[in-house]
């Protein structure tokens, strides 16, 4: 009884003070500024720490406390700057658990990296037998990704594939796959949200193939 009502008051402990964030947040935002620093999203100018801001913002707006929206600030900290010695700075600087996300969130801690597929096949394993906070902060980055991925689709077409390791049809299977991976557990708002992102994108490049495919028979 005293262990149920343990484990009642700190559950309420803790969604009390799910919403407030100290100092240590805004040490993990200079951190990973720092850290990021010269860094862009892919074929852009635009800061890293701008994708890093946008995860952390998800984490937070689908019901990740402070330790989770540090995570998401600092969650490619490991796999862009400084591969196992960086998991343990996060570590010292951050705590474990902080620690014990960014590390599940990383598909690899190596240099160089493995070859990509490879590295996308491990992390989706991986996911199998992650904590919910690793997986909600892991599907907060990939709709980010996504999102990122419809805009510039929408603006520069078939082009944007380029960008990506996977092309076309790697980034599609891997996004599809991660999606599949989610929605092994109970699905929730972040998810569905992932779900739709996907689903849009599949069903552009699906459209723009079939206006390909059209153009070319008028032509024959």
């Amino acid at each position: 009884m005293n262990g149920a009502r343990g484990k009642a008051k700190k559950a309420q402990t803790q969604g009390k003070h799910r919403g407030r964030l100290g100092a240590r947040f805004l040490r993990a935002f200079a951190f990973a500024a720092e850290k990021h620093a010269g860094q862009t999203r892919k074929a852009s100018t635009t800061p890293y720490i701008a994708h890093l801001m946008g995860v952390a913002s998800l984490v937070l707006e689908f019901g990740g406390d402070e330790d989770m929206a540090i995570a998401a600030l600092l969650h490619d900290v490991v796999e862009d700057c400084g591969g196992a010695l960086m998991l343990k700075e996060v570590r010292r600087q951050f705590g474990t658990r902080v620690a014990k996300i960014v590390d599940g969130c990383t598909d690899s801690d190596t240099e160089p990296k493995p070859p990509w597929r490879e590295r996308k096949e491990t992390y989706i394993r991986r996911l199998k037998t992650a904590d919910a906070d690793t997986r909600l902060v892991s599907a907060a980055d990939k709709l980010n990704n996504v999102r990122s991925i419809l805009a510039d689709y929408r603006e520069v077409g078939k082009a944007v594939w380029a960008r990506f390791h996977g092309g076309r049809d790697g980034t599609l299977w891997y996004y599809r796959a991660l999606l599949q991976e989610f929605l092994r557990h109970k699905p929730n708002r972040l998810i569905r949200e992932l779900g739709l992102a996907v689903n849009e994108l599949e069903a552009g490049v699906s459209l723009q193939s079939a206006r390909g495919s059209g153009s070319r028979n008028s032509r024959r």
